[in-house]
């Protein structure tokens, strides 16, 4: 275990699983590389991460789970990312809503067990189903276009379309939003439910072996006990609650921006040109560049642990943590832009290669664009606390004016 990933390490047992988690990850990496280039799945990834009982890491240990803390289920995500970022986007979506279903308990009390009981039995796979072409992003507020009628009987039949259904080839139930009437509620439906496909749509430029195809729901037939909850006021109210299952992202892409890092330096020990008396890793303005590679991705590291940290700890409310931990998701992105982007400057146009790894990295981490939450909405609720803060001050000061 090198230097940056023990770094976090607080404890021998998370020492024993980040281990044994970075010995899958490093064994990752070449088939990362074709499934990608293939545009494949890597099926034989999911099949190691289930026989290490990983799908069930964040099943509180009451249910037979491991019930890591937030803090190690970040640490795990990122070493995992080093490897195989999709497979890591994927299961890390997975082992979110794991963490945050038994976290905020929105089902009943037996629905919430019986899946519990399946994941660490079984190592299942469950992931949400929500995003829809037509409403965008969930966390903008849109009403899904999926439909769901109830019969006479009390079942129901749902007919959609959902896409981004990350690990869809592999996934065992998908949780799926739908309009039923006024209201958005929420169906867990069995991959082998009638009426239910898999579109393969994903054609992308990055994050290619999440295999986050379409998911199509024709005249599906579902009994009542598969309706887990409504949401009368959906997603606004919902997005306002703290989501530190979402920490999984950032980790995610901090882990590509760690394999960058690692990619640059190997390349420029090793690399000589005939105008040089050694190696380029001795060239004062790469030690520059690599030392700006270190200090960013310090920065961004330390901030994610330290949320991570003070969430577990319970240092403050979860909502007074909630614009932290959107933020933790900005600055990552943020940092592992700019960390892919020095790491191929410094390897050149060796980066572009087809069959280099960078290349890859370059486009997978563009993805975190993309994943909630936004960067603009965060950056507007950042801005707003800055406004409320010179208020309060003002409003202080009035008092002590009148005093």
């Amino acid at each position: 275990m090198n230097r940056l990933d023990e770094m976090f390490v607080m404890s021998s047992e998370q020492k024993e699983r980040l281990t044994a988690i970075g010995k899958l990850a490093d064994s990752f990496a070449s088939e990362a590389h074709r499934v990608d280039a293939e545009h494949d799945f890597a099926f034989e990834h999911i099949e190691a991460l289930r026989k290490l009982n990983y799908f069930s890491y964040t099943v509180p240990r009451e249910f037979g789970g491991e019930g890591v803390t937030l803090y190690e289920f970040v640490m795990l995500q990122e070493r995992l990312a080093q490897g195989d970022a999709a497979i890591a986007l994927g299961v890390g979506w997975h082992l979110s809503v794991m963490f945050e279903l038994n976290l905020n308990k929105p089902w009943s009390e037996a629905a919430l067990a019986a899946l519990n009981e399946q994941v660490v039995k079984q190592q299942i796979l469950v992931n949400r189903a929500a995003t829809e072409k037509a409403s965008g992003s969930p966390t903008r507020g849109g009403k899904p276009q999926t439909t769901a009628l109830q019969c006479t009987d009390g079942s129901y039949v749902l007919n959609g379309r959902k896409t981004f259904t990350t690990l869809s080839p592999v996934l065992d139930y998908f949780l799926v939003t739908a309009g039923l009437d006024e209201d958005t509620v929420e169906f867990m439906i069995p991959r082998t439910a009638d009426g239910l496909r898999i579109e393969q749509t994903w054609n992308m430029l990055g994050m290619r072996g999440t295999a986050s195809h379409d998911l199509v729901m024709e005249e599906v037939l579902l009994p009542a006990s598969a309706l887990m909850q409504v949401f009368p006021v959906f997603p606004k109210k919902k997005a306002q609650l703290a989501a530190p299952h979402l920490l999984h992202i950032p980790a995610c892409y901090l882990g590509i921006a760690l394999a960058a890092r690692k990619e640059a330096i190997k390349f420029a020990y090793s690399y000589q040109p005939n105008s040089l008396s050694t190696s380029i890793i001795h060239v004062p303005h790469i030690v520059q560049q690599l030392g700006q590679i270190e200090l960013e991705l310090q920065t961004a590291r330390h901030f994610m642990y330290s949320v991570a940290a003070r969430w577990d700890q319970k240092v403050l409310p979860p909502e007074q943590l909630s614009i932290e931990l959107n933020a933790v998701k900005v600055t990552a992105i943020q940092t592992a832009l700019s960390v892919v982007d020095k790491a191929m400057r410094i390897v050149g146009a060796h980066s572009l290669a087809l069959d280099h790894p960078l290349q890859r990295m370059y486009r997978d981490v563009r993805f975190g664009l993309h994943n909630p939450p936004m960067e603009d909405a965060v950056l507007s609720m950042l801005g707003r606390l800055a406004i409320k803060d010179i208020e309060l001050e003002l409003e202080h000061k009035q008092e002590h004016e009148q005093d």
